[in-house]
């Protein structure tokens, strides 16, 4: 059974398919997009982020140097780096944002 979605702060929408406290190492969480979108500036304290793209284009920024990305991409993103990404496409951006150790609201910062 596919997690429900739903709409965080940073400006996307999120499934949580896999974030528990029995497995504090990683978390994976699907991240959509919308068309036109920008989610907002941000960094995670403690934690190294990897967006695996999996469908749409986009532009993400990451400690203030922006480049394209789009399916099959992989970005990697260390502990208190700013970044955001802009969905530059016609269709929803779809990346699975894959957190070391996991993801915790606690350390995500708006910038």
């Amino acid at each position: 059974m596919r997690p429900s979605e739903y709409y965080f702060k940073e400006g996307c929408y999120i499934e949580e398919w896999h974030n528990t406290p029995d497995d504090q190492a990683m978390s994976v969480a699907r991240v959509r997009v919308d068309v036109g979108n920008t989610t907002k500036l941000h960094s995670l304290s403690n934690t190294t982020e990897r967006y695996i793209m999996l469908e749409g284009v986009a532009v993400v920024t990451v400690g203030g140097r922006s480049w394209e990305v789009t399916e099959g991409d992989v970005v990697s993103i260390q502990p208190g780096v700013s970044q955001k990404i802009q969905n530059t496409g016609s269709e929803s951006l779809i990346f699975l944002a894959v957190c070391m150790p996991r993801f915790e609201v606690e350390n995500y910062q708006e910038l």
